[in-house]
């Protein structure tokens, strides 16, 4: 089977991939971690093993299977095991309150739970669900030892392969706007993610480096194609911007997915430059905004083209930006990619024209089946076009510009409206950030007794010895009347969630407690 067949298939089941790989790459690594590496065939050979052990526990086809660890060999292992079983892999957000990961533990109904001590400890005195069984991944006394419980040497499991539309995955929603939801995902949607990626030019000696967890989309839409395309994974328990790079200097490197606060982490280490970073083909960005000038200095600094992503773990549509070929597009997340279809509509589902601000709504082949168990919250995201066609609302507000690039403002819910004006942050952080005593900078609405709603800005400074009132007036100088900032609060680091997205809602409730009165303005 080769890279071209993978690609041109309109479906073709990913255990059926890695048992054609572990037959044709035999004992070229497949997967790699800080202590552990495996071939391709001792991959698909113990992949097998535990199929047949979660078979031999009872596991059904599409049952979800929970797996709560770091990054390592087995875990990885732990989720192509499940989906070799006909089972649906349920990561779950390892990062989370014990409480919350109970929670998701709870809600994807799985009676096997794969997990680490870390993960052991802090659940640790809390009531854990009857009937389920424990795996301890790392052989620890919390669970029944990993390699004790799968199936023995040579087992085979009970081949139950997947039609398209079938559940593979199920991946929680980070929880920033409430209780996570477990976002289910089909073996073609990850299919579509895997062609996309080898025609974008993964194969056999791709080597890519996961530092994000296990249990994120962002992860798993570079981990899985580069198993798909014959490549190499290396996974990191834990990112450390300098490990990162002396990771990439000896394994040669050819791709990676970071976030862009891991960007910016990487590009601030001090002698990044004396690394060979040579082997880079191809980096890429996902999950937060990438500011503009961080894109430009990556494009500088780091061998190997960029492209930065937007889309949702629901799915939708995706938009890419091909920055090393658009270096004058680097403030817009790109266009559509081929085959998927982006609109811009109001708050009464009306489609807008080009050019005009609205909410992201998204159709293309990589979409959710839904939400787990949860029909009305999936109808919620729904919006159907005049002639019937389904897409995902994105929750995000945004406008194409005249050469069809996608310029994103905000989340929707951010949007902040004050004096009936309407205020997008993205704006106002982008001025902030303008000035070089601005490391980082975010923009919530806090309450306001003259109007209803006041943009309050929270920054990180990269000058400690700046004054915080004369940044809020340069940036105000430039801002128009209705979008001026009311007050500024300097804070050492932004709450982030485990893969960077900024957790506005944590600072509207640190700093949104007591109205803020007129800073001598008027809206107008």
């Amino acid at each position: 089977m080769t890279i071209e067949e993978i690609a041109e298939a309109e479906f073709m089941p990913l255990t059926t991939i890695l048992r054609a790989h572990a037959a044709r790459r035999g004992g070229a690594i497949a997967l790699a971690d800080e202590q552990t590496q495996v071939s391709w065939r001792d991959l698909d050979a113990t992949i097998d093993r535990v199929a047949a052990a979660l078979q031999r526990e009872g596991v059904e086809r599409h049952e979800p299977v929970a797996i709560a660890a770091m990054n390592s060999v087995p875990t990885a292992l732990a989720f192509l095991g499940a989906i070799r079983a006909g089972a649906v892999a349920a990561p779950l957000t390892s990062t989370a309150t014990a409480e919350t990961i109970l929670a998701m533990l709870v809600d994807s109904g799985s009676r096997v739970l794969f997990l680490d001590a870390d993960i052991a400890a802090r659940l640790e005195g809390l009531d854990f669900p009857a009937g389920v069984k424990r795996i301890a991944l790392d052989g620890g006394a919390h669970g029944v030892p990993f390699a004790q419980w799968m199936a023995e040497e040579g087992a085979k499991p009970e081949e139950r392969l997947p039609a398209p539309c079938d559940p593979f995955n199920i991946i929680y929603s980070s929880g920033t706007t409430g209780a996570p939801k477990g976002i289910v995902q089909s073996h073609k949607m990850r299919h579509e993610y895997a062609r996309r990626t080898i025609v974008g030019g993964y194969d056999d000696d791709t080597c890519v480096i996961c530092s994000t967890p296990l249990y994120s989309n962002t992860t798993l839409v570079s981990f899985l194609p580069t198993l798909t395309a014959g490549g190499k994974v290396v996974l990191m328990k834990k990112f450390d911007a300098r490990g990162f790079l002396v990771l990439s200097e000896r394994e040669r490197v050819t791709h990676a997915m970071l976030v862009p606060v891991q960007y910016r982490r990487i590009m601030e280490v001090p002698d990044f430059d004396r690394f060979d970073l040579s082997s880079y083909k191809l980096k890429s960005s996902t999950s937060a905004p990438f500011p503009a000038w961080l894109k430009a200095d990556v494009l500088k600094r780091w061998p190997g083209g960029l492209t930065d992503g937007y889309g949702m773990t629901e799915g939708g549509a995706t938009s890419i930006l091909v920055a090393h070929a658009h270096p004058d597009k680097l403030h817009t997340v790109g266009q559509p990619s081929p085959g998927h279809i982006m609109k811009i509509i109001d708050e009464d589902g009306n489609e807008l024209p080009q050019g005009e601000v609205g909410e992201i709504v998204g159709h293309s082949p990589i979409m959710m089946n839904g939400y787990h168990g949860k029909d009305d919250k999936t109808r919620e995201v729904e919006w159907y076009d005049s002639e019937g066609r389904r897409y995902i609302r994105h929750g995000d507000v945004g406008k194409f510009d005249e050469d069809g690039f996608l310029i994103l403002m905000d989340r929707a819910k951010d949007m902040i409206i004050s004096g009936g004006f309407n205020i997008y942050p993205s704006d106002l952080e982008s001025e902030l950030t303008r000035q070089p005593e601005v490391r980082e900078a975010a923009v919530v609405g806090v309450p306001s007794d003259a109007w209803g709603e006041t943009p309050l800005a929270v920054v990180v400074l990269a000058d400690k010895t700046a004054d915080p009132a004369a940044i809020l007036a340069e940036a105000n100088r430039r801002l128009g009347k209705t979008q001026r900032i009311s007050a500024i609060e300097v804070v050492d680091e932004l709450p982030r969630s485990p893969i960077g997205k900024v957790l506005k809602r944590e600072l509207r409730d640190r700093f949104g407690g007591n109205p803020i009165a007129p800073q001598g303005y008027e809206k107008a």
